[in-house]
């Protein structure tokens, strides 16, 4: 088993259309998206492709330092994955990437949900749906429904996941930076320590 990890990202944030979806699902977070890093710069799902219109979707890469994320909830989940999976997800966005054009966002699917109906189409999914999807085609998680039925709240119930951070995106990126400069300090100190070794030495 490999050290390295990928995450899944659930947020809330707060738009109409992810209030009206949570009029039925009474569930705090509503949208899910799949990072190959902790810093969350490499983040995928299917959702919208512009801030302004949540009808008009595809494959995206987010930028979560942008005004629409800002102020989301969110709760960020990891799970240990050997190297050879990784490989095989890395390999299945870039594949999905370079081919973004060809898939669609599935919107009717994301309402035949609410009534515990799948409706799958080619080359078109709603966010859970797709971080599902490539999870299961990488024999990461195994399932025990379609893809088409799983909703966001579900990967924080999975059993090899753990919650690493609950709270708002600004907050988790702060955590990040912080923890940056920490790393830096530390290695500024051990560098000062050993040069003084050094000097004393000498």
């Amino acid at each position: 088993m490999s050290n390295q990890k990928i995450y899944i990202l659930l947020t809330d944030t707060g738009t109409l259309f992810t209030r009206l979806i949570k009029l039925y699902t009474k569930k705090p977070y509503n949208h899910a998206s799949i990072s190959l890093d902790s810093e969350l710069e490499e983040v995928y799902s299917f959702g919208r492709k512009t801030a302004t219109n949540p009808f008009i979707g595809g494959f995206v890469k987010e930028n979560l330092r942008e005004k629409f994320f800002t102020d989301s909830k969110c709760t960020v989940i990891s799970c240990s994955v050997t190297d050879a999976q990784l490989n095989k997800l890395k390999a299945l966005i870039n594949k999905i990437k370079s081919q973004k054009d060809d898939y669609s966002y599935n919107l009717l699917g994301l309402f035949a949900i609410m009534f515990n109906k799948q409706l799958s189409r080619n080359n078109a999914f709603f966010c859970s749906q797709f971080v599902a999807t490539v999870l299961q085609r990488c024999e990461i998680v195994q399932f025990t429904k379609p893809p088409a039925l799983v909703m966001p709240h579900e990967f924080m119930e999975m059993e090899d996941f753990n919650v690493v951070f609950q709270g708002s995106l600004t907050e988790y990126f702060l955590t990040i930076e912080c923890r940056a400069i920490e790393i830096d300090n530390f290695i500024t100190s051990q560098g000062q320590e050993k040069f003084g070794q050094s000097m004393a030495t000498s």
